[in-house]
């Protein structure tokens, strides 16, 4: 039997990775439609050339459906929404504003309100076997301490309104497993790929490499503080990996996976091996982390340092990811997630190359 799959997202960095992991796992494919806004049109055809023509794969494969998961069934017209969901089997939704610095109002619309409308246009599909939600890791928000796949609901709070509009939306699709074929992925902090390097945006650990980069003309650069908590960095490639082999799996309906690195450095660790990586220099001594927050501040210094302030938190926030149950679902595959260090040599050598991208930048306010 042939599969037809739904992606939101698209021609995103996540979606377009598992796109490509999906050819590559799967021989049983008929149809790939793939939802994107108007104004991606362009961006989106030449994004599937690339993906055709790199994994020869014909371009009739491929569909692009123009519509807006913040409206009401995803503002598709009756007969092409009737045409998908008629034969749709597999639908992943990843579409959402993933700026840690994202305003309340917009972050809601979409990553709320469109999961919304997504849930109640699936349930239209008749022939549905799974429906594979992107969520984070970080809808524990503020909690501390260990932190199980099978856990949501808190009242600790959140860090900024991405968090907290994710976790309503994870809400919303927990509620949806009486209804719904559900597996929901909570990935770490994404970083680029294992072996290339690559990635879309100059964030998380690489707003380090920016510091770095910028310091570099001091005679040592310092550590920010004692704390020495978790880092959770996992590559894009297991990443998508992983999430295309669990939404084959009959057995991951209704679970909720950890895709995070089981075996995480400390913060102070991941620092230093960067800074060595990419300086051939070691930090000698450590300021408080308080000069690293008053500094970032003011604006003009976070901006020619290029760091988002609302990324202090997640260096210095203590607690553990469990990852149990994916370790354990993942254990008949030749999937496993690679320790951080045996990626920091890829990563370093594409920021090099990159890191006067304007594209990769991230926006900073």
């Amino acid at each position: 039997m042939k599969n037809v799959y739904f992606f939101t997202g698209f021609p995103g960095f996540l979606t377009s990775y598992l796109i490509e992991e999906l050819i590559k796992q799967q021989d049983s494919i008929e149809k790939i439609y793939l939802l994107i806004l108007p104004a991606t049109k362009t961006e989106s055809e030449k994004k599937i050339e690339t993906i055709s023509h790199n994994h020869n794969v014909s371009n009739n494969v491929f569909e692009l459906v123009t519509g807006d998961i913040t409206k009401r069934n995803i503002n598709l017209d009756s007969s092409t929404s009737d045409k998908i969901l008629s034969t749709l089997t597999h639908a992943y939704h990843l579409a959402a504003l993933y700026d840690l610095s994202v305003p309340l109002k917009p972050a809601y619309q979409v990553n709320v309100q469109g999961t919304q409308f997504l849930n109640e246009w699936l349930r239209g599909a008749k022939q549905l076997q799974h429906y594979t939600y992107f969520s984070t890791a970080y809808v524990s928000g503020k909690r501390t301490g260990d932190i199980y796949e099978h856990e949501l609901d808190h009242e600790f709070g959140f860090k900024n309104y991405y968090e907290a509009t994710k976790y309503q939306a994870e809400r919303l699709v927990q509620a949806e497993k009486g209804h719904l074929p559900v597996t929901i992925i909570r990935p770490g902090i994404v970083v680029g790929h294992s072996q290339t390097g690559e990635t879309a945006k100059f964030d998380g650990p690489y707003f380090l490499l920016h510091l770095f980069d910028r310091l570099k003309f001091l005679p040592s650069i310092p550590y920010f503080g004692n704390a020495n908590t978790e880092a959770n960095f996992v590559p894009v490639d297991f990443i998508t990996k992983a999430t295309i082999y669990l939404s084959h799996q009959q057995s991951t309906i209704g679970q909720t996976y950890h895709l995070t690195n089981p075996n995480p450095n400390k913060t102070r660790e991941v620092y230093k091996m960067l800074m060595e990586s990419l300086l051939g220099q070691s930090p000698q001594y450590t300021l408080p982390i308080h000069a690293a927050y008053a500094s970032l501040t003011i604006m003009p210094i976070r901006k020619w340092l290029n760091i988002q302030k609302q990324t202090l938190p997640y260096f210095t926030h203590d607690c553990h990811y469990d990852t149990s149950a994916a370790v354990q679902q993942l254990q008949n595959s030749d999937i496993t997630c690679p320790n951080f260090e045996t990626v920091i040599p890829s990563i370093i050598k594409y920021y090099r190359s990159h890191k006067d991208d304007e594209a990769k930048r991230i926006k900073i306010v």
